[in-house]
């Protein structure tokens, strides 16, 4: 029996070798539209590949997979991220969680799990055709089983061959991408990293983690996740929105509290001359001046409407976006295949028996963190499993 899989990224690989250690008898085909394999994992995570998430404390998926969260529930009770460790160390790659709950190669480097998928796939004798587009189901009509692990395609025009199939398309859109913010000001503090909680205005977006001020605008796990939730308003917005920033992660009333407490203490002292939280002085500097001018004050002689224009800055500070970040550093695509044309259960479509679907080309992702990658071992081992329970009943029946 035969098994292609078109698209040779994570997903792929990781069918291939878990559907080949199921069923060893399956003869199993990569077909890679570009000239290079897993060219996506090697610049994953800074070059690190954050492979998953310990999951620590999370209550609800939704807070990690804006689109297809039931999905993945269903499907972390057939393989979750506890298995994707256990299945990595096993396999010669040893993991180190970190303290933000991220999961990386011991060695942190992302070619401890490509060495460790190719040389399965050597060992397995699975067959890799690299620089081999499918646009046409009928290109594989001499396989079995077609599992499609394509990942995110940046236009719709890249499913079609799909969608012709009976599959409805949700329009593909960018996710997990950085601000641009005009305010020369702002960018001349890059580098500089801070706690903050961030919201789109007019939305129910919100996001909080650590946020980097670049020579661009804004990024960091914090604007990641939020361009992961708002990626489809931002995309019908033609990402121009309004930036909400909680520079303080702190509520009004507690930053009013610590301000007053400053002018209690430190009436003599200039307000821009000691910052206050956890912010850099820089960044202090900066937002003073922002809400107070640059004229010299000192915490004695604000009034009460310069205070209040100091709290505003603190805990709602408002920037425009200006579009995504110019290096085109998304690696993520919301939309995709319908969750609703595929079985949840074993994930074939319910269009053409055989074709099966996994990883990014679902309508499911993940914000930044590790969760797209446990997505792509989670929806790949399930395909596998659904592909070998197969196999292995017509091998069964015809030995019979």
């Amino acid at each position: 029996m035969k098994t292609a899989i078109v698209g040779g990224g994570a997903a792929g690989f990781f069918l291939a070798v878990n559907l080949k250690e199921m069923m060893p008898e399956m003869e199993v085909v990569i077909f890679e539209r570009s000239s290079r394999v897993l060219a996506k994992v090697e610049v994953s995570g800074g070059g690190r590949c954050n492979c998953t998430n310990s999951f620590e404390d999370m209550a609800d998926l939704s807070a990690v997979y804006p689109r297809g969260h039931r999905l993945m529930k269903r499907l972390m009770n057939v393989f979750s991220h506890r298995d994707a460790y256990r299945w990595f160390e096993r396999h010669g790659v040893p993991l180190v969680t970190q303290e933000d709950h991220c999961v990386f190669p011991k060695v942190q480097d992302s070619h401890a799990v490509i060495d460790c998928f190719l040389a399965l796939s050597r060992r397995y004798g699975v067959k890799i055709f690299t620089g081999t587009p499918v646009s046409d189901i009928g290109q594989l009509s001499d396989f079995d089983f077609v599992a499609v692990t394509t990942g995110g395609s940046a236009r719709a025009e890249g499913l079609r061959w799909l969608a012709v199939l009976g599959h409805e398309l949700v329009q593909p859109v960018p996710s997990l991408f950085t601000f641009n913010i005009d305010d020369t000001a702002l960018r001349e503090l890059m580098g500089t990293v801070v706690e903050a909680e961030v919201k789109l205005a007019g939305t129910k977006f919100s996001a909080d983690g650590p946020l980097l001020i670049t020579h661009w605008g804004m990024s960091g796990p914090a604007i990641l996740k939020l361009s992961s939730y708002g990626a489809r308003f931002l995309a019908d917005s033609d990402y121009r929105a309004l930036l909400v920033v909680n520079w303080m992660k702190r509520s009004e009333d507690e930053v009013r509290d610590m301000l007053n407490e400053m002018v209690r203490r430190e009436p003599g002292r200039l307000v821009a001359s000691h910052a206050i939280g956890a912010l850099t002085q820089r960044l202090w500097t900066y937002l003073t001046e922002r809400a107070l001018g640059f004229d010299v004050r000192r915490w004695g002689e604000l009034n009460r409407k310069e205070m209040n224009r100091l709290v505003t800055t603190l805990v709602g500070d408002v920037y425009s976006i200006n579009g995504r970040g110019k290096y085109k550093d998304e690696f993520v695509t919301a939309g995709g295949i319908a969750l609703q044309g595929v079985n949840p259960s074993t994930l074939e479509s319910r269009h053409r028996p055989g074709l099966y679907f996994a990883g990014e080309v679902l309508d499911v992702d993940g914000v930044t963190g590790g969760f797209n990658f446990q997505a792509a071992w989670t929806t790949a081992y399930t395909v596998a499993r659904s592909i070998a329970g197969v196999g292995l009943e017509v091998l069964g029946r015809n030995l019979r």
